[in-house]
Parts: structure tokens; sequence; C-alpha cells
């Protein structure tokens, strides 16, 4: 056998693929060696080519993000917008396979691997000839995947049909393969894309409900309204006392802003709250020092949410609008009750004195705050009963309306 090599006509590499012969194809990581991913005897040659084993499967490549729906089955809506996203490019996505595609692909298994590559010779090879491109890197089993098509030669020549000449290799490491087949979504394969970005980018695509309000006022009613509907639910109060717990540059920071509610180094909750709670000023640096921190925490708990396949979070925050995180919702709701009915709750709930309750609800905004601020507002004087009622409404109510 010759192997032919192309270098601007893809043509004749379409021609072979459709009769079941074999291509090595330059992308952005490493070169593939291709065949008709949907002729079983096309996927075996590729197989004895490279001497890989019968256990390992095979990806596709294909030429878009819509062909996932053509050869996946119950395709994640994250899973698209990740196509839509970083194809082409170093991203191979396991999703559950359909019918027809050959059990050789799938080595025994019922997911396939999905991959659009980011350079132009093999997208026009995909789109000319019609067919998904099972495309292994194009060497032997166990030695180095190929950054050209020299390379390529050197491993195949005489042993496939065609090597399409398309330069060197941008990048030179393989694809990074994330299985989206069943949630959480496992990174199986580090490569090229950082795991870090595709997190990021599934928590920005994640609908985020912001819920605000003063203490008392029964944000954790309308949290629970939000958790029936599947939401993610975070609340800034427990992620700030994890952080006194956990992060030493934030109490290095707050120890230097109030030594006073420090004890040989150990932070003194409650001496804090007398401080901050009595003077607006050294609230203000309180929050200037904890916002940030919290800000990035939240960050880090939707991007762990988002890889557990989270598509709905809630975030509780009383300084919401203050410390940012309302930039980062899709939309904002603040919740409200007389004085009255928030010392009884604050007072039951912390065990703390009228007084302190009064002095703690005086530090905090005034609802009218709260209100110009958000985009939804709910009254809580009635029941709890009640109130979640009305939570679970409003809440449809916003996600219906996206």
């Amino acid at each position: 056998m010759d192997t032919i090599v192309l270098k601007e006509d893809i043509s004749p590499a379409s021609a072979i693929i459709r009769s079941g012969g074999l291509v090595a194809v330059p992308t952005e990581t490493v070169y593939g060696l291709a065949g008709n991913g949907l002729d079983a005897d096309a996927v075996s040659a590729i197989y004895e080519v490279k001497g890989r084993p019968a256990v390992k499967p095979l990806s596709l490549m294909v030429p878009d993000a819509a062909a996932m729906e053509r050869y996946g089955v119950d395709v994640p809506e994250q899973a698209k917008r990740l196509a839509e996203r970083f194809w082409p490019g170093p991203l191979t996505i396991v999703v559950k396979a359909q019918a027809d595609i050959p059990a050789i692909v799938l080595a025994g298994g019922s997911t396939v691997g999905l991959r659009c590559p980011d350079h132009p010779l093999t997208l026009a090879l995909l789109r000319e000839c019609g067919l998904p491109l099972a495309a292994p890197s194009a060497n032997p089993s166990g030695e180095e995947s190929p950054k050209d098509a020299a390379q390529v030669l050197n491993y195949f020549d005489g042993k496939i049909d065609c090597v399409i000449d398309g330069g060197p290799c941008g990048l030179g490491q393989e694809s990074t393969i994330l299985d989206m087949s069943a949630a959480p979504y496992r990174i199986l394969r580090q490569g090229a894309l950082p795991a870090e970005e595709i997190a990021q980018a599934l928590a920005d695509d994640m609908r985020v409900i912001g819920v605000t309000g003063g203490s008392g006022a029964g944000k954790t009613t309308c949290l629970l309204a939000l958790e029936e509907l599947g939401a993610l639910v975070i609340d800034c109060d427990e992620v700030y006392h994890g952080l006194l717990k956990s992060s030493a540059p934030m109490l290095d920071e707050l120890e230097h802003a109030f030594p006073a509610a420090f004890t040989d180094g150990a932070l003194d909750r409650r001496a804090l709250g007398r401080i901050v709670f009595s003077d607006p000023e050294a609230l203000l640096r309180l929050n200037a020092v904890t916002h940030r921190y919290v800000r990035e925490a939240v960050e880090e708990l939707l991007r762990e949410g988002a890889m557990r396949g989270y598509t709905l979070a809630a975030v509780d925050a009383a300084e919401l609008i203050a410390g940012g995180l309302g930039e980062r919702c899709t939309a904002t709701v603040a919740v409200v009750a007389d004085e009255e009915r928030r010392i009884e709750r604050i007072t039951a709930r912390d065990g703390i004195s009228r007084d302190a309750a009064e002095k703690r609800i005086r530090a905090q905004k005034p609802d009218s705050y709260y209100r110009t601020n958000c985009d939804y507002t709910l009254e809580n004087n009635a029941d709890q009963a009640c109130f979640l009622e009305d939570c679970r409404r409003l809440m449809k109510e916003i996600l219906h309306h996206g």
C-alpha cells in the first residue's frame, strides 16, 4: 500500500473514509488516525494498525455541537453549552451513545466520547464526508503521539491509505476528556483544556437566585422553596463561619483590623460582634475584609456544584448587594418583615437578649434598601406555612420567565 500525502485538496481523503480506509488527520492537539466511526470494519482496522487494546473505547470526531444529538442520548444541556463554548477545541465530551454506533467503538460500554477538532482541514473533511471519525492519536500504542505528518509517516507509511499534512500541531497535547454521561461529571483525562476552565464555564451557565434581607426576616424559608426546585443552596453565613475556622489569610487580616477581638491569636466571635454591631465604621472594615473571601468561596462552591450537575443555585447573603454577589445573580429577591417579628425570631434562634437583637437590626440595612436594590420583594409577616407558599409561587415565576 502506498500512503498518499495531501496538503490542500482533501477530497481524496473523503473518498477513502467513505470506502472504509484510514486517514491520518491534523488537529490542534496531535495527529489522529481516522476512519469511519459507523463502520465496524474500519474501526477494527484502526485497532489493528495501532495495536490498541480492544478494551479501550474510541472517541468520535464530529463537525459541530449539533452532532451531539445525532450521536448521543439524553445529552445534558450543560454538555451542549460546553460544546458551544469550547468547540472546535481540545475537549472530548463523553455522553450516552446512540444505538447505531458500533459496539467496537464503545469497547463494550454504553457511552461515547465526542470531539470537534480545531483544524480547518479536518473540519473540512468531516463536513465533506458527512461521517463521524473514530480517531485516536496516530501512533502505535505506547509510542509518542505525533505532532506532524512526518512523524505519522515514520510510524505508518505503507500501513494506512493517506495522511493529510496540516503542518505541526499547535498544542501538542491530547484533549481533555470529560465524562458527562452521569452526574457528578468527571475528568477522565486531563489534557490541553484545564479542568478549572471547564468548571468555571459550567458555573457561568448556572442560574443563580440571590436571596437577601436583614436578620430574622425569613431568608431560610425562601431557600427551602428553592431547594425543593433542585437548587444548590449556599448560605453565606455558613460560608463565613467556615472561613473563620479554615482561612488563615482571612483571620490574619481580621486580627490586624480588630486586635481586641483576638486572644493569643484566637478569634473571639462574640467580642468581634460587640465591636462591629456598635460601630458602623468597624462594620465597614469587617465587610471590606470578609466580602472578598466570601465571594471567592461562593464561586468555588458554584464550580463544585456545577460539576455535580447543578444548573440552579440559591445564594443567601444579608450583604448580597454591598458584597458584590448580587452582580453574579440571575435574579435577586428581598425578604423583609416587621421589626418586632424579626426581634422575636432572632432572640429565639440565637439565644441573645432583646437589646442585642435590636442592635443587630439597627446595624443592618433598612428594608427600603433591599426593596430598592432587588428585583423582587417577599413580605414575611404571616406564619411560616403561608410564607413558604408565597416563596414557592415567586420562585416558579422567576424560573418560568428566565
